[in-house]
C-alpha cells in the first residue's frame, strides 16, 4: 500500500535548454526525471499513477461532505454555511475554493472536486494515455493494468465533475502551453456515456483483486461499481426535470437528458449493479448476525477494520501520515480533546428507527421519555449521545467522569444557574469553542481504542462498498416496478443491521429505500448528491439545522428535551449545480454558465 499512497515523488518535465560545452551542465539532476525517462520505465509510470490516486478526495478531512448536506453541521462553520445557505457564486466558491486559506489543502474535501482541481488530474490521466502508446514494454501485463487504472481514475474524476456541474468539456488530450485551450461543454448525456465507456475499458483490463501492497488499487469490481453509481445518478429525477426549476434555461442538454427512454436508463443502472453482484467477489460484512451477536459492534467493525469482504474501492492510511487525515481528533467530543467538528443534526439522529423497525417520534411519550433507548443497532454504532458509553477520559478528567460517558446535558444548580457537562460548550474542563451545538457527536469511523488527543488511527476510507451496490440495485429495481427484487436486497441490508424485513411497493417502497440509503451510507459522501438528484433538497435544506437541548432540573434524574435551531439554512434552486467560476468563464468564451447564476 505504501507504494500507492505514500510515495511523494514529484515528476518534473523539464523544458529543454540550449546545449553547452560544459558536460557537467548537461547532467540529469538526480532528484528529477524527464518525460522521456518516465514513459519508458514502468516503475516510474506506476509512481505517476499513484499521484493521480492521491488526488481523489477522501472523506476524512476536517470538513466532511456531511456538513454541506442535511446530515451535519461543522461546529466552527469554516464557510460550510455558504453551501447550505445557497451563497456559492461564480466569484465566491467558499469551501470549494482551492485557495480558501486554511480550509484549503488538507482540511476540506470539497475543494478537490472543483473544476480547476479535477481538470489537473484529468490532464495527468490524458498525458499517461497519450505517452504509454508511444513505447513498448517488457511487462505487457503491468502496462495493461496501469492503463485500466488510469481509465478508472479518469472516470472517477469526471464523475465528480459531472454531478457537480452537469455537462463539462470532455478533454482527452493533455493540453500544452501553446495549444488552443478553448473548449465548449459537452452535453450531460455525452459525459455520462464517456464515463461509462471509461469504466468499461477499465473493467476489461483490471484484475478482480490484489494482494500485498497492491491492495487499494482499482479493480474490475471498482470500475463496474463506479459505473453502477454513475448510471443510477444519471437516471434520477434531477436530470429529467430541468424545466421544473431552471426557469427556461436555454441549454437543458447541459444539465440533463432532453430525450430518450428513462426506463431504459433505470434498466442500465440495475444491470450495472447486478454485474458487480455477479462477480461473486464481494458480500456484506457479517451479513448473518449470529445469536447473541452485538450487531452494533459488527456494524462498527465495517469502518474500523483494515479490510472486509465488503470493500470495493478504499484508501488506506498510516498513523504517522502527514496529510490532513485525523478523523478521531477532528470529530471526537471536546471533552476528549477533540474538535467536535462534523456533528449530526437532530434531523439525522431522529431518522434512525426503533429496534422493532418502527419510526422514532418525539410525539410518542414513550420515545420522548427515553429517546436513546431501543433504537436500531446502527444508531449506537454511528451516534454519540447523552449518556453513551465511550472512551476512558484523558488525564485531568478521569476524576470528573471515571466511567467515560458522553455528557452533553446541562444541570440546574441551587442558585438557578446551569452547569454544562464535560462535552458541552459550557464545559468546565474542555475548550468551549469545540463543543457541539446539536447535542450529538459522530461515532462512525472513530476508533474508541485510540487516544485521539495524541494518536491518529489508521482505518481506511471506503470510497465504494458493497452495501452501496445493493442499494443501487434496490433503487433501480423499484423505479422499474420490480419491487420483489428491490425488497430482496434491501432486506439483506436490514437483516445485517438487526432490523426486521420490510414490505411495500411503488412510492411507499421508494421512501423506504431512500430511508435505508440515508442511514446505511450516513457520512459516506452520498447524501450531498442524493438530496439533489432526488430533488428533495428544497425540503430538507429549507429547514434550519436543529439540535437538542438537554436539561436536568434540580432534583430530577431524568432530563427534559427541547429543540433549538443551531444553523440557518436556505435553499435556492441554482444550488442543484455548482456555478462555473468567473475566471474560467473569462478564459474560455465557449463556456455556458449553469442556470440561475
Amino acid at each position: 500500500m505504501k507504494n500507492l499512497l505514500y510515495t511523494c515523488l514529484v515528476l518534473l518535465f523539464l523544458i529543454p535548454i540550449p546545449a553547452c560545452d560544459d558536460d557537467f551542465l548537461d547532467k540529469q539532476p538526480s532528484s528529477e526525471y524527464s518525460g522521456n525517462v518516465v514513459w519508458t520505465d514502468l516503475a516510474l509510470m506506476q509512481t505517476f499513477v499513484n499521484n493521480v490516486y492521491n488526488n481523489i478526495p477522501h472523506g476524512f478531512t476536517e470538513l466532511m461532505m456531511a456538513s454541506i448536506s442535511d446530515e451535519a453541521i461543522l461546529t466552527f462553520d469554516g464557510g460550510s454555511s455558504n453551501v447550505t445557505k445557497s451563497l456559492i457564486t461564480p466569484s465566491d466558491y467558499s469551501v470549494f475554493e482551492p485557495n480558501n486559506g486554511w480550509m484549503s489543502g488538507v482540511h476540506a474535501r470539497a475543494w478537490k472536486m472543483s473544476w480547476e482541481t479535477v481538470y489537473k488530474s484529468i490532464r495527468a490521466c490524458n498525458l499517461f494515455l497519450q505517452e504509454v502508446e508511444k513505447n513498448t514494454y517488457d511487462d505487457e501485463e503491468l502496462k495493461n493494468r496501469l492503463l485500466g487504472e488510469v481509465y478508472f481514475l479518469r472516470a472517477y474524476h469526471y464523475h465528480n465533475l459531472v454531478f457537480l456541474y452537469g455537462g463539462v468539456p470532455i478533454i482527452t488530450t493533455p493540453y500544452g502551453l501553446n495549444d488552443d485551450h478553448l473548449a465548449a461543454r459537452n452535453t450531460f448525456e455525452e459525459c455520462i456515456k464517456f464515463i461509462v465507456d471509461d469504466c468499461d475499458k477499465a473493467a476489461a483490463l483490471l484484475p478482480d483483486s490484489y494482494s500485498g501492497n497492491l491492495k487499494g488499487r482499482a479493480t474490475k469490481g471498482a470500475a463496474l461499481a463506479l459505473k453502477s453509481r454513475v448510471l443510477l445518478f444519471a437516471a434520477s429525477n434531477l436530470y429529467h426535470n430541468q424545466n421544473a426549476w431552471s426557469q427556461g434555461y436555454p441549454n437543458p442538454e447541459l444539465i440533463g437528458y432532453v430525450g430518450g427512454d428513462r426506463a431504459e436508463r433505470w434498466r442500465q443502472a440495475k444491470n450495472a449493479a447486478k454485474a458487480v453482484m455477479d462477480l461473486n467477489v464481494y458480500d456484506l460484512y457479517k451479513k448473518e448476525p449470529a445469536p447473541g451477536d452485538n450487531v452494533a459492534k459488527n456494524y462498527e467493525e465495517i469502518f474500523l477494520s483494515k479490510e472486509t469482504n465488503e470493500d470495493i474501492f478504499v484508501r488506506f492510511f498510516i498513523q504517522n501520515s502527514a496529510e490532513g487525515y485525523n478523523p478521531g481528533r477532528y470529530n471526537n467530543p471536546n471533552g476528549y480533546f477533540g474538535y467536535g467538528g462534523n456533528t449530526p443534526t437532530s434531523q439525522l439522529v431522529d431518522a434512525f428507527e426503533m429496534s422493532d423497525g418502527s419510526k422514532f417520534s418525539w410525539d410518542n411519550p414513550v420515545h420522548r421519555a427515553d429517546p436513546y433507548k431501543n433504537r436500531e443497532p446502527r444508531f449506537y454504532a454511528n451516534i454519540l449521545f447523552e449518556g453513551a458509553k465511550w472512551q476512558p477520559r484523558q488525564a485531568g478528567a478521569v476524576s470528573l467522569d471515571p466511567v467515560g460517558v458522553i455528557q452533553v446535558g446541562y444541570y440546574e444548580q441551587p442558585d438557578g444557574s446551569w452547569v454544562g457537562g464535560l462535552d458541552t460548550r459550557n464545559s468546565s474542563f474542555a475548550a468551549k469553542e469545540d463543543g457541539t451545538y446539536t447535542g450529538y457527536y459522530l461515532r462512525k469511523f472513530i476508533d474508541p481504542t485510540v487516544n485521539t488527543q495524541f494518536l491518529k488511527q489508521d482505518a481506511p476510507w471506503r470510497f465504494i462498498r458493497y452495501a452501496e451496490v445493493l442499494l443501487n440495485y434496490a433503487e433501480a429495481s423499484n423505479e422499474l416496478g420490480e419491487d420483489a427484487q428491490a425488497l430482496e436486497v434491501i432486506n439483506i441490508i436490514r437483516k445485517r443491521a438487526g432490523l426486521p424485513t420490510i414490505t411495500g411497493s411503488g412510492n411507499e417502497l421508494r421512501e423506504k429505500i431512500r430511508q435505508e440509503r440515508k442511514i446505511e451510507l450516513m457520512y459516506e459522501d452520498q447524501r450531498f448528491f442524493d438530496i439533489r438528484r432526488w430533488m428533495i433538497a428544497p425540503q430538507v435544506l429549507s429547514t434550519n439545522a436543529l439540535g437538542v437541548d438537554i436539561r436536568y432540573k434540580l432534583g430530577m434524574e431524568k432530563p427534559t428535551y427541547s429543540f433549538v435551531s443551531v444553523r440557518d439554512r436556505t435553499w435556492k434552486d441554482w444550488s442543484y449545480f455548482m456555478p462555473i467560476k468567473l475566471d474560467e468563464m473569462n478564459r474560455n468564451k465557449l463556456l455556458i454558465q449553469n442556470p440561475l447564476y
